[in-house]
């Protein structure tokens, strides 16, 4: 993509209007942006206390409650998500916040290292990096932005953010909450950069570090660009997580947990539970009432109208290979009818692709062999849901599965104090709970002898 072609709009998807186009950033006011982290992390953020730090944080989570109508307006403008779980994102932004807050101290206390000889001590302090480069995406506007920014403000680093192209008013409106809460000039940058300017930035050598939550693409590009100049990375890319039913005692709670883990966000979450796999003496029953759910949910807009083309592509390849497809309706627009593809084969293009929308792939599988099998033939490795009256075969499966995350007979069980983050092509590291706050600190040893 050239410079050119990048423009930071609204567009709201579901009229399709141009709501208002935020200029792209220059080239100076790239650099100008770096500037003003590199001079606040030097002049403020790491001499400023853990507990000042905290204090702030905990500030910026008073503020998204304050606020947490126009966020989630602007939210719904930009990407068309349905306003209460607009709500539900800003009030899970907020308590991330509060969690950093709570917790900031106690997560980058010194720890003491037990000497196996010798004399004197040793001790780990945990000391910020710099400025890091935030890279979010449009699916969760602000709550992706509170898994970077809530603990690595904390931490004492700076943040350069570049948000989507399609949520320039979410960026906007989160840099100033930042200020509003005290945090000095510098510590939160927004800056709306191009794809080439984001590599000058990685490549700045007061950058110390990208976090990245988006597609494989932008995230193999993005780790290429940060490997050739030696900076860490995070990232959170795609996914397309199994949902294993192998037994119940309750089936329509466990089809109204599988429509749920499915359909969050109208299906553009990363961690959606997009394969379905049932086992085969729950099958027909399964699918007959998961399906009627699915085709009874209310429309609502994808993020934009080439995101719902995309979904229609991947879909129509399917059926054009040979599976059926149950429906609501036809796309118009950004709006795309929920759906449930049945005889999905792995010789099928999509079988290992991302449906990033209100479309389940359904698979019958003959015992939990063939259920983990199933789940771990995929390219993907972010999240998995596994549901079974049997204890002991839940421990074995999740062993099995190869995922950063398996939940047991729930869904919906994200907090903002347990690790988030997957493997395979779903990228590395970790944001959230203590190990979100440890992937940007200097991890730095002090040995006294006498």
């Amino acid at each position: 993509m050239t410079q050119s072609a990048l423009q930071y709009a609204v567009v709201d998807p579901a009229t399709g209007e141009q709501v208002k186009v935020y200029p792209t950033a220059t080239d100076a006011e790239v650099v100008d942006a770096v500037s003003r982290a590199h001079e606040t992390f030097r002049s403020w953020a790491r001499k400023a206390s853990v507990a000042d730090r905290a204090a702030l944080v905990g500030r910026v989570a008073e503020l998204h409650t304050e606020r947490r109508q126009e966020l989630a307006e602007i939210i719904v403008r930009e990407m068309g998500k349905p306003l209460e779980d607009a709500l539900g994102e800003v009030d899970f932004s907020a308590a991330i916040y509060a969690f950093y807050a709570e917790n900031a101290e106690r997560f980058l206390a010194d720890e003491e290292v037990g000497l196996l000889e010798g004399e004197g001590s040793a001790v780990v302090q945990r000391r910020p990096l710099g400025v890091l480069l935030g890279i979010m995406p449009w699916n969760f506007p602000v709550y992706q932005v509170a898994r970077f920014a809530g603990p690595n403000l904390a931490a004492g680093n700076t943040i350069v953010l570049k948000h989507a192209p399609q949520c320039p008013e979410s960026a906007a409106a989160q840099e100033q909450l930042f200020r509003d809460a005290g945090f000095p000039e510098g510590a939160y940058v927004n800056v709306y950069a191009t794809n080439e300017q984001v590599e000058t930035i990685i490549a700045d050598p007061r950058v110390q570090g990208v976090s990245l939550t988006g597609s494989e693409r932008a995230g193999a590009a993005v780790a290429e660009i940060a490997g050739r100049h030696l900076k860490k990375v995070v990232l959170e890319l795609g996914g397309s997580d199994p949902f294993i039913v192998l037994s119940t005692d309750d089936l329509d709670a466990t089809v109204e947990a599988a429509v749920a883990a499915r359909l969050d966000n109208t299906g553009q979450a990363c961690n959606a539970g997009k394969r379905v796999i049932v086992h085969e003496s729950l099958y027909d029953d399964f699918v007959a009432r998961f399906t009627e759910q699915i085709l009874a949910t209310p429309p609502a807009p994808l993020s934009s109208e080439a995101a719902a083309a995309r979904l229609e592509q991947q879909v129509g390849s399917a059926v054009a290979e040979g599976a059926t497809l149950e429906t609501a309706g036809e796309r118009r627009g950004a709006w795309y009818a929920p759906g449930v593809l049945t005889g999905v084969r792995p010789e099928h293009a999509t079988y290992r692709e991302e449906l990033f929308g209100p479309v389940a792939m359904v698979f019958k599988v003959r015992d939990e062999d063939e259920a983990v099998e199933v789940a771990n033939d995929t390219p993907y490795g972010l999240g998995s849901y596994v549901f079974t009256t049997d204890p002991e075969q839940a421990r074995r499966v999740a062993d099995r599965i190869e995922a950063g995350m398996v939940f047991i007979n729930g869904v919906g069980a994200e907090g903002a104090e347990l690790p988030f983050g997957g493997v395979k092509r779903s990228g590395f590291g970790r944001e959230l709970g203590r190990f979100g706050i440890e992937e940007f600190v200097n991890r730095k040893l002090v040995r006294t002898v006498r």
